[in-house]
């Protein structure tokens, strides 16, 4: 089963539920096997800086890049505002084509530049590429980029199902990495020779590096950080977005579909009667790491879909100016549809907020479900 039933088809993800049959659901584990992260070896830890310190530039250039058709919120946004705010390198958001992205479940942005505008102002390549998930995992122009890029010496990032994407370009071939734990399947059928490992959140092999589901942007962006300037800088802005703790330890086992995750699927989903258009209000300066953990979750409850408003169409701008357009034009939204400001909170706070908000609004199951969709480590309520 495809994680993209999650990501873009709630209604079609339950259609299949209901085909399968209710004795399908039975199979499936009641809670997932949760344990606890292994710690990492400091060797270990070592070893993945060393591979990601820059490869050309004093001052890197990092260029995240999209397809305007759909590239996923958190994963096209958290390292852009992470990265900027840690003022460390030139960072600039890309896209294959002229014209604002489009990303999934929510928002619209103006990225800085086309691929094409890039290679002629950088003809010698960006120093990193960050590979967000996509709708086309393998779409022919950004497949090609990436490779040109990798050939000029770039290290290229996965994140999240970006994996699947640097996977159609064979440079994962033969190597180790990791990736949603929904897209572990696709991965391994799809991409044999490519050696998945567990319990990591960020895996660096040769010049390529992934990460695990939608939130592990976060510490993936800190450990560039750390890579490009040293531990005291990534621990300041880690302070600064408020994860005190980062690294590459992970428990996979966490983190699976399991009955409760497939039922609260098919109940919010089939449960049309009851869905919420939840406005978020646009304003110059709002954060866009904390804007995109919240309308993400939002956006993945299959009860509510989150919309931007703002007094006018203008696109506006972010804290590290990213440009965000509207989806509606709107002077106010009403009150009981309003999600709460999150701007004053630290990024990772953010997401815990929001999920409580999430859990008070629709339940604990729903939480837990959003949760596990960002791959995101959540105390679970009980079954």
């Amino acid at each position: 089963m495809n994680w993209r039933l999650f990501a873009w088809g709630g209604v079609a993800a339950a259609a299949l539920f209901l085909t399968i049959g209710g004795g399908w659901l039975l199979t499936l584990p009641s809670r997932a096997a949760s344990g606890n992260a292994p710690p990492i070896a400091s060797q270990e830890g070592d070893a993945t800086i060393a591979a990601l310190k820059p490869p050309k530039r004093q001052r890197p250039l990092i260029a995240i890049v999209g397809i305007n058709e759909q590239t996923e919120t958190t994963d096209y946004l958290m390292p852009y505002g992470i990265l900027k705010r840690a003022d460390v390198a030139d960072v600039v958001t890309l896209a294959t084509r002229p014209g604002p992205v489009t990303l999934f479940p929510v928002l619209k942005v103006e990225p800085d530049a086309t691929i094409a505008a890039f290679d002629a102002e950088h003809p010698d390549g960006a120093d990193y590429v960050i590979v967000p998930a996509m709708r086309r995992d393998d779409d022919p122009v950004v497949v090609q980029w990436i490779r040109q890029q990798a050939q000029k010496g770039a290290i290229v990032i996965g994140v999240c199902v970006g994996t699947m994407v640097v996977a159609s370009t064979g440079l994962l071939d033969g190597k180790r990495a990791t990736t949603h734990w929904y897209s572990l399947k696709d991965l391994r059928e799809k991409h044999p020779t490519i050696h998945y490992i567990r319990d990591r959140r960020i895996v660096v092999d040769q010049g390529v590096a992934t990460t695990t589901g939608i939130t592990a942007s976060m510490p993936m962006s800190l450990t560039l950080v750390e890579a490009i300037a040293g531990r005291e800088k990534a621990e300041a802005v880690a302070r600064d977005i408020g994860l005190p703790h980062w690294d590459a330890r992970h428990d996979s086992g966490a983190f699976q579909f399991t009955r409760p995750f497939a039922l609260t699927a098919i109940g919010n989903t089939l449960a049309f009667w009851n869905k919420e258009q939840l406005g978020i209000a646009l304003a110059p300066g709002i954060d866009e790491v904390s804007l995109a953990l919240a309308a993400d979750a939002w956006s993945r409850t299959y009860r509510s879909r989150t919309v931007t408003f703002a007094a006018t169409a203008e696109a506006q701008p972010s804290r590290n100016g990213l440009r965000i357009l509207p989806d509606q034009v709107a002077a106010q939204w009403p009150a009981e549809r309003l999600l709460q400001p999150v701007g004053s909170l630290a990024p990772a706070q953010a997401l815990d907020q929001t999920l409580l908000r999430i859990e008070a609004r629709y339940g604990g199951r729903t939480a837990d479900f959003v949760a596990m969709q960002l791959e995101y480590p959540r105390e679970r309520v009980p079954d």
